[in-house]
């Protein structure tokens, strides 16, 4: 049986992507992955929890960083930085055009955050205006 004092702590994801992005360059420097790099890691780093390593991937793989990187990327690269294969255009592509969805969605956000703060100035600016007026008209 084991106690809390022994059980290996489970990394987050976050933790786990720092961590690969210490010990190899190819995280750290955001080159694109060679397919099939999680079975290159869990290799390297038996005791990996799977689960948390394929969410670090994705993380990594999503971030803007990676995705710039990739869009114009010719060659793939496995966990010891040696070449792997080659990024394909349609690779290149998914890349450019995740890139575009994700700046696109940012900048949708931030208008409707942008509309959602003008329209709460409008009605904080229109009830001091009432008040002013129910002052004014009210009977002391």
């Amino acid at each position: 049986m084991t106690t809390p004092e022994t059980k290996p702590a489970t990394p987050t994801t976050f933790g786990l992507l720092k961590e690969l992005q210490k010990q190899f360059a190819v995280f750290r420097d955001c080159q694109p992955l060679a397919i099939g790099i999680d079975k290159q890691v869990i290799a390297a780093l038996p005791e990996i929890n799977r689960r948390v390593l394929r969410s670090a991937l994705s993380m990594h793989t999503r971030s803007v960083r990676y995705l710039k990187a990739m869009q114009t990327a010719s060659e793939r690269y496995n966990l010891d930085g040696s070449k792997a294969d080659a990024v394909t255009d349609e690779q290149r592509e998914f890349a450019a055009t995740s890139l575009h969805e994700h700046f696109k969605k940012a900048a949708d956000e931030r208008r409707a955050k942008q509309a959602a703060e003008a329209a709460a100035e409008a009605d904080r600016k229109r009830a001091e205006k009432l008040n002013q007026l129910a002052q004014k008209f009210s009977r002391h």
